[in-house]
């Protein structure tokens, strides 16, 4: 996600910009507590798959909490990631020496509004997580990324299946259906709109594409879901605050409060509820499709 281009993306909203340091905690904070979804997906794009690739690329790496998955499924392959933030590149670039793939990891700077990146080459698995909804022309993207993929290369792209839940449906505080209000509201502001990917996928010449809602619903809060919910509705607060009515603005601040008995810093009945859409393409079975 990235502003711009950043892996888990998703977690913008319409509104105040959010720092980058923020958005890097929202990100990180995000992949730490729903993380489960990453090898679910990888453990698709493995199966789809004859063997091994040599070349990943994760295309809008932001901080690098998905590239990190995907070096460690993906233990022999060249790990590509593309970014256009100097900041999360280096914070990838960190990631990858604390884990020991270093000498696996190229980053590439690059805005995907410029198409695809030719320094990338020709990968055998791209994955593209919340990031192609903001390409400015995200039909040309594909082609290009499936002129340039492997004949039996994979691509997987990820969007955010509405936005994170964390509370009962009667939340203690003022008017029970908060969560679903913020969603509503969150749904008719255009928060992560992204299209069903699969006519353009298809029209870009992937002759094999299937899409798989995947869901991160642990039946225990993972450690950090407080934390995120803290994050994410301070970040909803920034973004949509002035939109809510009075008494739900209440609320948020009940919520984001350290002093309120039924606030999220130590309520104990938080439970995530969180999915992911893939969409996996891979070219015609036909062989060759390079132009």
């Amino acid at each position: 996600m990235n502003e711009g281009h950043h892996n888990h993306h998703s977690q913008h909203v319409s509104g105040e910009s959010t720092p980058m340091t923020a958005l890097a905690r929202i990100f990180d904070l995000d992949a730490a507590v729903t993380g489960a979804y990453l090898d679910d997906a990888i453990d698709l794009i493995r199966a789809a798959r004859s063997h091994e690739p040599a070349v990943v690329v994760d295309l809008g790496a932001g901080t690098g909490s998905a590239t990190t998955r995907l070096a460690a499924r993906f233990p022999s392959a060249t790990i590509v990631a593309v970014d256009n933030s100097p900041t999360f590149a280096d914070q990838v670039v960190r990631r990858a020496a604390t884990d020991g793939w270093s000498s696996r990891l190229t980053t590439v700077a690059a805005d995907l509004d410029d198409g695809w990146p030719v320094a990338v080459g020709t990968p055998d698995v791209v994955w593209a997580s919340s990031s192609m909804h903001h390409a400015a022309d995200p039909a040309r993207l594909l082609r290009e990324m499936y002129a340039r993929l492997a004949d039996d290369g994979t691509l997987a792209v990820l969007e955010i299946e509405g936005p994170p839940r964390f509370l009962p449906a009667d939340q203690g505080i003022g008017t029970p259906g908060f969560e679903d209000r913020i969603v509503d509201l969150l749904t008719r502001s255009g928060w992560n709109t992204h299209p069903d990917w699969t006519v353009p996928l298809t029209e870009a010449g992937f002759g094999r594409v299937t899409r798989t809602s995947i869901r991160v619903e642990p039946a225990t809060a993972p450690p950090g879901t407080a934390e995120y919910a803290v994050e994410w509705y301070a970040h909803l607060r920034d973004g949509i605050g002035r939109e809510l009515p009075g008494t739900d603005r209440a609320i948020l601040d009940q919520l984001l409060s350290h002093d309120h008995p039924q606030s999220l810093h130590a309520r104990p009945d938080l439970r995530l509820r969180a999915g992911r859409l893939l969409w996996l393409a891979q070219p015609n079975a036909e062989g060759a499709h390079h132009v």
